[in-house]
């Protein structure tokens, strides 16, 4: 049934009205303060990648940036807290494949769809994962971690900032390639988990580099191995996982910049533009590398996919160990 001609029109003036405010709206943004949510605690690398973003976005657009650590529930509460806030592109999340791939599967009752609830602005930084020993464990190798945690079983113990983040997954994956038995002690961030395996609580965690290539290089943690699938040229001496005896093993986190569901598309290609050159900028790759991060990004479209791919991956890595958050 044809719809009434009357109606037609209205339909019609209603639609380009609609395009003309969001045409309009997005050529005077931004025209106030605009937030990025850190989904994990202060000095986690959500809030390390966030606050130079911030900054530079700020000095750009000439409204301040606000950057909000919304902890908790492996960073499930800040995204959540995004996913539902107005889309006119002044809330942002710094998401992870944790929040937005790893989540999904999970969490039987997530308070966000991943795939649905957000919209896609760019990558913006890759990075790899190190597992590191507390030093008085006597262990210099991955071979010899092993050895030890099959002599062990159930007695070693290693933490991550909390259930479903890359590095419990991580610790998960290690033990059903190796045969091994470990307890996972979760904490609210990757600071806290730090903080025990320093203090000798726990005997090791598998960690951003951010968190503890100070420490390591300090002498006060040793580090094992690195989870990506080649070596870091910036950690020539640290062998992979994968080739210490634990062949086809990888776990590779990344971070991205997403906006709410529904945001103009206008908004989100300007985020994209922005976001772009400001990781493209000498000192802010830097930074990244001097914090074991690469800058990377890409066009929203190509995020998305790789949202996709990334959901599809961890899913049947979770399926195959059993993990749940709930």
């Amino acid at each position: 049934m044809r719809t009434p001609d009357p109606v037609r029109g209205l339909l019609t003036v209603l639609a380009c009205t609609l395009a003309v405010a969001c045409t309009a709206h997005a050529q005077t943004y931004p025209n106030r303060p605009l937030r990025i949510v850190a989904p994990f605690p202060p000095a986690s690398v959500t809030d390390i990648l966030a606050r130079p973003l911030g900054q530079k976005l700020t000095e750009a657009w000439g409204q301040p940036v606000v950057i909000e650590n919304r902890a908790g529930a492996g960073g499930a509460i800040g995204a959540e807290f995004v996913a539902k806030a107005p889309p006119d592109g002044y809330t942002l999340l710094m998401g992870t494949n944790g929040t937005n791939a790893i989540n999904a599967s999970l969490y039987r009752r997530l308070g966000y769809d991943p795939l649905k609830d957000f919209a896609p602005v760019t990558l913006i930084a890759t990075s790899y994962l190190l597992l590191v020993v507390h030093p008085s464990l006597p262990v210099r190798s991955v071979r010899e971690l092993i050895a030890l945690a099959k002599a062990r079983p159930g007695q070693l113990s290693f933490g991550s900032g909390g259930s479903g983040t890359t590095p419990h997954l991580a610790g998960e994956l290690f033990k059903t390639m190796t045969g091994v038995s470990m307890v996972h002690v979760p904490y609210k961030g990757s600071p806290q988990s730090t903080t025990d395996l320093l203090a000798g609580r726990i005997e090791m965690t598998f960690s951003n580099a951010a968190a503890t290539l100070p420490f390591i290089r300090a002498g006060r943690l040793r580090v094992l191995g690195i989870s990506s699938a080649q070596r870091d040229p910036a950690l020539p001496d640290v062998p992979t996982i994968a080739e210490s005896g634990v062949p086809g093993f990888a776990a590779e986190p990344w971070f991205a910049v997403f906006a709410p569901a529904g945001t103009p598309r206008e908004i989100v290609q300007r985020l994209n533009l922005e976001i772009v050159r400001i990781a493209a900028l000498p000192e802010v790759r830097q930074h990244y590398a001097n914090l074991g991060l690469n800058a990377s990004t890409n066009t929203p479209e190509q995020l998305a996919a790789y949202v996709t791919a990334e959901t599809a991956k961890w899913a049947k890595v979770i399926k195959a160990v059993g993990a749940s958050a709930d």
